[in-house]
Parts: C-alpha cells; structure tokens; sequence
C-alpha cells in the first residue's frame, strides 16, 4: 500500500485496461481520480462508480485526447472539480495489425494520433497546470517494450511507442527544473478489449509465448505496481526512465 491522500490523479483511457486498473489502483492507496474516456461512457461509469465505493473523490470526464481543444476544455474541467492535478498516467491508446506494405495514411494517423500526438497534447496540457500549481508533479506514460522491440504487422504502433520513449525523455529533462518527473512503464502482452481475440487464437498465443522468458501474459493488474511506484515518493529521483513490466521478453 502506497499513500496517495490528498492527490489528484488523472488516467487518460480509463474505461478499461490498464488504465481501469490504474485508476483503482490509485483509488485504494487514497487519491482522488479524474477518469477520462472517449467513446464508452457506460464503462466509464462503471469504474465511477467502483472508484466512489472506495471513498474516494472521483468524476469521468470525456475528450478525444488527439484533440488540442478537447484536451484543454478536459484539463479545465478536472482543475474546476478538483483544483488540481498532482499525476498524470497518459494511457489512451489504440492498436491495428496491418502489414507494412498494405498500411494506408488514415490508418497511420489514427494510430499516431491517439498514442503519440495524444501523450504530447495532454503531457503538455497538465505540464502546464502542474507549473502553474508550483507544487511539482508526476507524470507516468503507460508505453510498450514495443518501443524497443520490433514486431510484424505494427509499424503506426510500433513508431508512435517509440516516439513516446523520446517524447518521455525529453519531457523529463525540460520539466526537471519545475519539479515534475516523467516516466515511462512499458508493458509486455498484456490481455485487454484491444488483443483479447488474437491471445485466444492459439497459433498466434503460442508464436507470442515462445518470445517470452517468463511464460506469462500480464494482467493490467499486473502493471500497476510499476505505475504506483513512479508516482510516489520512493521514485523521488526517478526521472527519463522505463520501467519494463513485461515478463523478461526485451531480455533479448
């Protein structure tokens, strides 16, 4: 148990996933947390209401987060409702599988724009909020050890995690003299809506499970030790860094 009391945690893509079980990861060690989502506000509501019955302040808040003026009006409203914003676990994302040669533009954006440029508009966003507070702050992007590793048919997903490894390292460095951290925890395979029919093919499991020393496919429960860690005070000198959750497979 880590004490998050009197702090306000936003999660981007906090419907489901890794990021439901960040923001109730959050709320049981005692934070207030802002849940944002896009699309599916029934999910949403249901992790609301999770998150209240654990006696924490808690409110969803929708926005496209690869949206400028979305993510300003979401920032505006969380600091309205809240008064601050003290964390920022950047977690909305979105995965295709297309080979190289058949990956068209629209698909391309759509992937960068929600994994990268999303990270970008709302790490600068909440950076902002977080200087002005003058009070520090924590932001923890949730990656991939795809940003590291190559895989087939994953291009727009494997560039825009790579572009967050950059994207997080230099954050770090020009929010470093504010007060604020940033860092990344890259996750492994991990079953989520996203790639829950692809880990129940067996041929494809079984092709993904050779590539891991551990023999494991993460839970998002399983990532959130990482994330917790980074926002608290134990990773005080933890700055432009990744955390590996992923079952030893960038061992090689």
């Amino acid at each position: 148990m880590r004490d998050f009391s009197g702090k306000t945690v936003l999660v981007t893509g906090g419907s489901r996933g890794i990021g439901r079980a960040c923001v109730l990861a959050f709320a049981r060690n005692g934070a207030d947390v802002a849940i944002n989502y896009h699309k599916n506000e029934e999910e949403a509501q249901k992790v609301l209401g999770e998150a209240r019955a654990l006696g924490v302040k808690s409110q969803v808040f929708r926005a496209d987060t690869s949206k400028s003026n979305e993510v300003n009006s979401m920032i505006k409203d969380v600091v309205e409702y809240f008064g601050k914003i003290n964390i920022l676990v950047n977690n909305a994302g979105v995965l295709s599988r297309t080979p190289f040669l058949q990956l068209s533009e629209s698909e391309w954006d759509w992937v960068l724009d929600i994994n990268l440029k999303g990270y970008f508009l709302v790490g600068q966003a909440v950076a902002k909020q977080m200087v002005e507070q003058k009070s520090g702050g924590v932001i923890v992007n949730i990656s991939s050890n795809n940003q590291e590793r190559a895989a087939g048919n994953l291009v727009h997903y494997n560039v825009s995690k790579a572009g967050i490894a950059m994207l997080m390292k230099t954050m770090a460095f020009e929010l470093a003299p504010y007060g604020i951290r940033v860092n990344n925890v890259a996750p492994g395979l991990t079953e989520t809506d996203i790639n829950r029919k692809d880990i129940a093919n067996k041929e494809w499991r079984e092709a993904r499970m050779a590539r891991i020393p551990l023999k494991v496919i993460a839970t998002p429960d399983d990532i959130t030790g990482a994330v917790l860690f980074l926002a608290s005070d134990d990773a005080k000198l933890s700055t432009g860094q990744t955390v590996w959750v992923d079952a030893g497979a960038t061992i090689s």
